[in-house]
Formats: C-alpha cells, sequence, structure tokens
C-alpha cells in the first residue's frame, strides 16, 4: 500500500505549481456531466440523513483542523486542506452521492461507542478502537504510521484516565491497521511482556508478502487508486471511499505475542472476546469479534458502509465473495440477537440491534448477489465487459447507502468475478494473442483514417458527452503517438469529466490522476521500499523470490552458477541455482561444489536492502564473506535490475 497523505502540490497564479514548474489547471464540469451528476439526486434517497447522525454520535473532542505533525517535523495528517467539504451541496465536479460520504468521513476526533470503548476516527484511513480494561488499555488497530497512532491515543488521554496499553490487537493483515503500532507501545515493552499483542492466524506471513513481489507495482498504482498526487478540491481529492486519505510516513510492525485461535474465546486484561474468522475474504487474515461486556460486535473490514473491493484496483488477487458473504451471515447468526452496536475498523457505527441486524443482512446479500449472478450471466456465455454493464443491483440493496460503490464497485467487482474463475482469457480465440498494446493501437487509429481524423472525431463525441469512448479512443492515439500534444489533452479531458462523474473515491481519484499525468507528465515520486519494521518481517526465502522477479535473462542467458548462500546468526542455509535464465533456491541446504560461498548476518542483509549500504560495499568492510569465485557473486548482482518506481501508465512504456 502506498502511504503518501500530503499532496506536493500547490496553488500558483496561473495553475498548479509542482517542483517550480506551471501545470495545467484542471477544467470545469461540461454540461453532460451537470446533468449526470444533477440526476443522481433523483435516483437516490438523499432525504435519510440518519447516517450524518450516527457519525456524530459519541462525539467527545477533536484535534484543530485535524492535524497531525510528526516528530521529524513533516505533516503525518491534516484535515484543513478539506474544510470546502462542510459545504452540504455538491459542486457540478463531484458525484453528489461521494459528496455525501466525503462529508462523512470528514468527520472526526475522538467518540465514545459505550462507556469502556472509544474510537479514533477520520485520522487516518482506518479507525484505532480502544477498550478500557481492569489495568490498562486494549488497542485494536493502531492506523497505518506512528505519528497518527500516537496522536489519536494523546487526544484519547486529554479526555480519559491515562492508562497504559497492555494489548493490541491487529485485526487483519492490510498495513493501515497495524503500521502505527509503534505510535502506541514499543519493541521493548513487548518483550518485556508489558504489552501482548494479538492477531489471527497467518498474519505475519500475509502482512509482509502482499507488498514484497509486486510491491513495486501496486505502489505506483494506488497513486491512482488512492488520488495520492491529487490537491484536496472540488476538482481533485475528496476522499478515498474508505476513509478521507492514507497517512503521510513510515509503517512499523511489531510481530504477534499470541496467535488468537480460530473462533475462540479470550479473556484479555478482563474483557471477554469472542472471536470469528474470516480468513481468504477481504484480507488473507482477518478476524471479526463481539464483546458481550459492551454487547458490541466489531466487524472489522469485513462489513463497511459501502460496497467493498472484491478486486481492488491498485492490483491484488480477487478476494472470494461467496465466503465473504458466508462470514457475514455467521456473525448474524452467532451474534445478532445479542448486538447492540456494530461498529467497524472504517466508517462509524450502527447504533440499534435491528438495524445491526438490517445492515449485516443487506451486507451478506450484496456481495452474493454479485457473486452468484456474475457466475450465472458467466455460465450463459456473457463477457466480463457484458456481466459488468449489465448487473444490476435489485432496488432493495441499490437504495441502502451502505450498498453504495465508494470504494468497490459493481462493475469491477462483476469483472473480478469472472476472472476468479475463469482468467483473464474469454475463450473468443481472436482475443487469445493480440497485438502488445503499442501496436494494437498504431494499427486501430491507422485503420480509423489517422491520428487527426481520429481527434477531430473524438472532439464531436466529448461534445456529445460520450467521455467513456472518447477516453478509450484517445488512450488508442496516446499510445499510438505519445507525444501528440492534442490527443494527450482530450485525453486528458475524458478521464477528469469521468472522474468527475464518478461515485467511486477510488474510480475519482484513477481518472483524475490520469488526467493530471497526461497534462503535467509523472511527478517525482519518492522512492518506494520495503519499510525497516517489515524488512524484519521478512523470511531469507522471500528475498531470494525477490531476486529472482529481477533477473534480467538476458543478462543471464547461458550462465550456470551454483551459490552457498549463508546466514550466520540464523544458522540458516540456502543454495542458490541460476540455470536456464531461472534462479532458484533450497532453504537447509548447500550444494558441496558452489562456485562461490556467501556468508553474512541477517542485520548486514537488512542494511542492504534498507539502502544504507551495498553488497560491494559490504564484501569490502568484511560485513560479507565469500569463499570461492567472487565474480560469480559479483556476476549475478550485475544481473538484477531495479525496476523503475515512476513507470508510465496512461501512455507506452518507453
Amino acid at each position: 500500500m502506498h502511504n503518501s497523505f500530503s499532496c506536493r502540490v500547490g496553488v500558483g497564479l496561473f495553475g498548479l505549481v509542482l517542483a517550480g514548474t506551471v501545470l495545467a489547471s484542471p477544467k470545469a464540469a461540461e454540461p453532460a456531466t451537470t446533468r449526470a451528476n444533477a440526476a443522481v439526486l433523483e435516483q437516490l434517497p438523499f432525504a435519510d440523513t440518519r447516517a450524518f447522525d450516527d457519525a456524530r454520535r459519541g462525539f467527545i473532542g477533536a484535534l484543530p483542523d485535524g492535524l497531525v505533525v510528526s516528530d521529524t517535523g513533516h505533516t503525518a495528517w491534516n484535515m484543513a486542506p478539506y474544510a470546502f467539504l462542510q459545504k452540504e451541496t455538491a459542486p457540478d465536479t463531484v458525484n453528489p452521492s461521494l459528496w455525501r460520504q466525503a462529508r462523512l468521513n470528514a468527520i472526526h476526533g475522538l467518540f465514545e461507542v459505550v462507556e469502556g470503548m472509544y474510537q479514533i476516527r477520520g485520522m487516518d484511513l482506518a479507525n484505532m478502537t480502544i477498550i478500557e480494561g481492569e489495568t490498562g488499555l486494549t488497542i485494536i488497530d493502531p492506523l497505518l504510521t506512528p505519528a497518527t497512532a500516537r496522536a489519536g491515543l494523546e487526544l484519547y488521554y486529554q479526555h480519559r484516565p491515562e492508562k497504559p496499553v497492555v494489548a493490541v490487537l491487529y485485526t487483519h493483515n492490510h498495513a493501515d491497521h497495524f503500521g502505527g503500532v509503534k505510535g502506541v507501545t514499543s519493541e521493548e515493552e513487548v518483550r518485556s511482556g508489558k504489552v501482548k499483542v494479538y492477531a489471527p492466524y497467518g498474519f505475519m506471513q500475509h502482512a509482509v508478502a502482499e507488498n514484497v513481489i509486486a510491491g513495486n507495482a501496486m505502489t505506483r498504482r494506488a497513486i491512482y487508486q488512492f488520488g495520492n498526487d491529487l490537491p484536496p478540491g472540488e476538482r481533485g481529492h475528496v476522499d478515498t471511499g474508505l476513509g478521507k486519505a492514507l497517512g503521510n510516513g513510515p509503517i512499523s510492525l511489531i510481530a504477534p505475542t499470541d496467535t488468537v485461535p480460530d473462533n475462540a474465546t479470550l479473556e484479555i486484561d478482563g474483557i471477554t472476546i469472542e472471536f470469528q474468522m474470516a480468513h481468504g475474504t477481504e484480507a488473507e487474515s482477518e478476524m471479526m469479534m463481539f464483546f458481550p461486556q459492551f454487547k458490541v460486535l466489531n466487524t472489522a473490514e469485513i462489513t463497511s458502509q459501502h460496497l467493498h473491493n472484491i478486486y481492488t484496483i491498485r492490483g491484488a488477487a480477487i478476494r472470494d465473495a461467496s465466503a465473504w458473504s458466508h462470514y457475514i451471515d455467521k456473525v448474524l447468526e452467532r451474534f445478532g440477537d445479542r448486538t447492540d452496536i456494530l461498529v467497524a475498523q472504517h466508517h462509524w457505527p450502527i447504533w440499534e440491534r435491528e438495524q445491526a441486524q438490517h445492515f449485516l443482512a443487506r451486507q451478506r446479500d450484496l456481495y452474493k448477489f454479485i457473486h452468484d449472478q456474475a457466475v450465472r450471466r458467466m455460465n450463459r456465455g456473457e463477457l466480463p465487459g457484458d456481466i459488468a454493464e449489465n448487473l444490476i443491483l435489485p432496488a432493495s440493496l441499490d437504495q441502502e447507502w451502505s450498498s453504495r460503490g465508494y470504494y468497490g464497485t459493481v462493475k469491477h467487482n462483476a469483472r473480478a468475478i469472472y476472472q476468479r474463475y475463469m482468467g483473464w482469457y474469454d475463450a473468443n480465440p481472436a482475443n487469445l494473442d493480440p497485438l502488445p498494446p503499442q501496436q494494437n493501437a498504431s494499427r486501430t487509429i491507422a485503420y480509423m483514417g489517422g491520428i487527426e481524423q481520429v481527434i477531430e472525431r473524438a472532439r464531436e463525441d466529448f461534445a456529445k458527452g460520450d467521455y467513456r469512448w472518447v477516453a478509450w479512443v484517445m488512450n488508442q492515439a496516446v499510445f499510438a503517438e505519445p507525444d501528440n500534444r492534442a490527443a494527450r489533452e482530450l485525453a486528458a479531458d475524458a478521464l477528469e469529466q469521468l472522474g468527475y462523474q464518478a461515485e467511486a473515491g477510488t474510480w475519482r481519484g484513477a481518472y483524475l490522476t490520469g488526467a493530471q499525468e497526461l497534462r503535467n507528465g509523472v511527478d517525482e515520486l519518492p522512492r518506494g521500499g520495503l519499510q525497516p519494521d517489515m524488512l524484519q518481517a521478512l523470511e531469507a526465502g522471500m528475498f531470494f523470490d525477490l531476486l529472482a522477479v529481477r533477473l534480467n535473462p538476458d543478462k543471464a542467458a547461458g550462465k550456470h552458477l551454483v551459490i552457498n548462500w549463508t546466514l550466520t546468526d540464523l544458522e540458516e542455509d540456502f543454495r542458490l541455482n541460476l540455470e536456464n535464465s531461472t534462479l532458484t533456491y533450497r532453504a537447509g541446504t548447500l550444494a558441496e561444489q558452489p562456485h562461490v560461498s556467501v556468508s553474512m548476518t541477517r542485520g548486514a542483509l537488512d542494511q542492504i536492502l534498507l539502502a544504507k549500504t551495498t553488497f560491494p560495499e559490504a564484501v569490502q568492510s568484511g560485513q560479507i564473506t565469500l569463499d570461492g569465485e567472487p565474480n560469480a557473486f559479483f556476476g549475478l548482482l550485475q544481473m538484477l535490475e531495479e525496476p523503475p518506481h515512476d513507470f508510465p501508465i496512461v501512455e507506452p512504456v518507453r
């Protein structure tokens, strides 16, 4: 997950200024967009404002402007740029439904759920739940970064007794639910036994693995999903749907001391908690929990006040929507008749038993309907595009605010169901081996009469409000002629109008980021990489897998290397084999006659991965010992490549 919150964009006299360069400003809503957004007001029950009362209920206090500045002086969170959301009426450049969600997610501070249970909301993407136990505090999901978690805890202490933190619970393996842990406790406190850390089975493996192998691509794509580089405003970033935005700062991680047994009942600091696992759904490792003392059900991120992602457009494995629905029904069955209040680790609570049961039933049926009807249509031979276009929620779900697609959408989730079962290929042989995108685009534009004629016709369609078509056609034009300014501008204009109409915060972020990059190029992005605490949890095998996916096959062609690699302090041995331009490894064994043997500590490896030193420097300083042919070791390193962290998305890779 990309963790940039603060925008690097300021306002200049003639447009947006980024790194000293005058950039093109976003444009106004076209008449077709104004009409489309106005129509939304007639389609949804805007007279139902109960959610605003629910979101404000229990409010205790907030930080001024929600401002959080870290110990190092950087802004970790700031709600002041979102003051424009105080207006009740949506501007023409924002879908009124998304505007409503954005205003709800702008409500921030400390809230009481019941006496003894509190939540920090609107101070990071997720919520932090605080339980008062017999001797101290139990923290559920300490946000994304230590600065926001620390600020949330300090806000709590301004209004409640200053008890120590004695336990931390991670509900699941997504970074916005554990990355701030060092803002509420420390490695020393955990190692000493003063603080226990609980997590479901598989938490550590999945917390690290998801962002390692494909982490570079996910990080780049997350900029589009979350709109990280968009300035807050009526023509820019308004919300992610899941929460306001991502906290800005490092991600920390402390390994769990206790794994929660499946569906166990535990007593933590005098508080009884009944757990319900939901592995392989919203996250690979996830648990919900019921507090009988409070009559509160916490559904983690299995339910939320919108339609979630079955497929997340930053890129990830497709989630199991049928199992997701099953686990929602399971907590409805186990806890529904005992639940007076339902909370989650995003959004606001549901305050009455009957409403909680209604909400759980609707969320259960939402994911099951999309799954079942996508599969039904798939089995009739419909293709992903047909399914996405024609699958419509029944009115009983469509008119529920908590079923609206602010983060996931019916369209891209329906495509995901097809992909989960059938993969990318639609069985039409014409699509089995298509030309690569740039070549396909060039020939398509040529068949359409050349780029000038295509742009002229596309401008006519743009004037008619046919933005989906224009965006597709101009994407072909840009891939055919990336430097054609007219094509880029028209492509950007079409994406921008689609962004203004989007109900999903994720789609708005993607459309508007695409428009911004077409107009102004890719902003200078911070170099990605693993966070120090994530490195400590990275298994050595994952490191060798990471080397393997960075191997340049041309440089490795015809080479055969056998390398023994030992982490001396951990007494871990690995046998690496390079052959057929493929790097493989075996753990727990060494070759009898390697080309070279490499010995180093795990700490030395971590320093290299943190870019604080290099392999050659570590060899020179004696941190790495080589026995055999040094050129075999250095030769392997020369075959590896560092992927670009700012690769293009809305134009071809060149």
